[in-house]
């Protein structure tokens, strides 16, 4: 697919990106029960064991107006909140994922003038915050409306995968965009490539999003939310594709509405994700649920029917723990983790009005002391509330009235269903 350099990297009479298509280009998959892939299930990058759980990163809004929202990382036993971004006042940084070797942050940053969104990446230490060479830097039909959002480092950490939307606008419909894929490029920005081609052939049918990574690297899983156009209308699924664009498969049912960034366990045999019901957004219901990679064993790991309303949901590196987000009667939206078959709920954050939400576990060197490790990626204090399940599993909804800043160009914010089109 060859290297694309800012400013579309297209020199004149070069194919533009929207006509980059492999020999066989991807189509929208009916949802037909898929087969397993071998040498996914069961397969992982490492040794789950060896990993060792870090510190926990996402995104949290900086004002009660829910207007601001920075980069920021805790402990895994909820303490030590620390911002890592400084955004202009209105912006929006927000879907962070961790390098595998925790070292780097990549983040999308939604500018508050033109709504449109841009990767950066920050150090752990939040030093040396700045943004990737964007695809699109001219008038090229290309770049009209361009954004690129949820960066998702591979498990060696040489490539980014990452949404884009672009293309011109529906009038009659401002929210939908012409144009919207998976593309994968190093961290630096360069060797751009485009591994999907849902929207191609069908512009405005939908909008992709929220890529992850198998452990292994070969595959990735993603969210794909059609439109009033799309078939069906108005739905959302999370569908796996392979690193070199084949095997593309639809992976939860529609009636599912499974949403956000997915995450796969470290031995690579579960997917958790977050499932978004009908209605307004902020809605109660909804869960966080497992399923194999090859679409078998859906199961629920959060009481059904809900009166709460969930977020991203992430596995720790050494896979015995789950961070989630989700919302507390009365108040805000605060992480929360519990064990990978959803006993144990605790309790990590009281965030008040300042949201937190899309956390994600990064990896940590071996601790000095073994003593440190006492519970799985918590500390003593968040082990012995992690004991007792009721610290948050009747947390009710809450139902934000602040307006959320601009979306991008006309681009549906595809991973903003719940919680104040913020969401978690």
């Amino acid at each position: 697919m060859g290297t694309l350099l800012a400013g579309c990297g297209a020199e004149p009479g070069d194919i533009p990106l929207s006509e980059i298509r492999p020999e066989s280009p991807t189509a929208t998959p009916e949802p037909t029960p898929a087969t397993p892939s071998p040498g996914v299930v069961g397969a992982a990058a490492g040794n789950p064991a060896a990993a060792h759980n870090g510190q926990i990163v996402g995104s949290a809004f900086l004002d009660a107006a829910r207007s601001t929202s920075a980069i920021v990382t805790l402990a895994p036993d909820g303490t030590g909140q620390h911002q890592l971004t400084q955004p202009p006042d209105r912006a929006r940084d927000d879907r962070p994922d961790w390098s595998p070797d925790g070292s780097t942050i990549a983040f999308d940053r939604t500018d508050p003038t033109t709504g449109a969104a841009r990767l950066w990446t920050v150090s752990a230490a939040g030093e040396a915050a700045h943004q990737i060479g964007q695809l699109c830097d001219g008038g090229a039909v290309d770049c009209a409306n361009e954004d690129e959002r949820a960066p998702a480092f591979s498990p060696d950490g040489k490539q980014l995968a990452f949404s884009r939307t672009w293309g011109a606008l529906d009038q009659a419909t401002p929210a939908r965009i012409q144009y919207s894929d998976l593309y994968l490029m190093r961290p630096d920005g360069t060797d751009v490539q485009r591994l999907t081609f849902l929207t191609n052939d069908k512009p405005y049918s939908g909008t992709v999003s929220n890529p992850s990574w198998s452990p292994d690297g070969k595959q990735l899983t993603f969210e794909y939310r059609t439109s009033a156009t799309g078939q069906p209308a108005n739905s959302r699924a999370v569908y796996v594709v392979g690193v070199d664009g084949t095997g593309l498969r639809q992976l939860t049912p529609w009636e599912l509405r499974a949403g956000e960034r997915a995450s796969w366990s470290p031995d690579g045999t579960q997917i958790l994700f977050t499932t978004y019901p009908t209605g307004p957004d902020n809605a109660p219901g909804g869960g966080i649920y497992t399923v194999h990679p090859d679409g078998t064993a859906i199961g629920a790991l959060t009481p059904a029917p809900s009166d709460a309303a969930y977020g991203t949901a992430a596995y720790a590196p050494d896979g015995k723990s789950i961070v989630f987000a989700q919302t507390a009667a009365g108040a805000g939206t605060d992480f929360y983790t519990m064990r990978p078959d959803g006993t144990g709920v605790a309790r990590l954050t009281n965030n008040g009005d300042k949201w937190l939400s899309r956390p994600v576990w990064g990896t940590a060197a071996a601790p000095v002391q073994a003593a440190s490790q006492s519970s799985p990626g918590a500390s003593p204090s968040a082990a012995s509330a992690a004991a007792s399940p009721s610290a948050s599993a009747s947390a009710a909804s809450a139902q934000p009235s602040a307006k959320a800043p601009a979306q991008a160009q006309g681009q549906p914010d595809t991973e903003d269903t719940q919680l104040d089109d913020s969401d978690q």
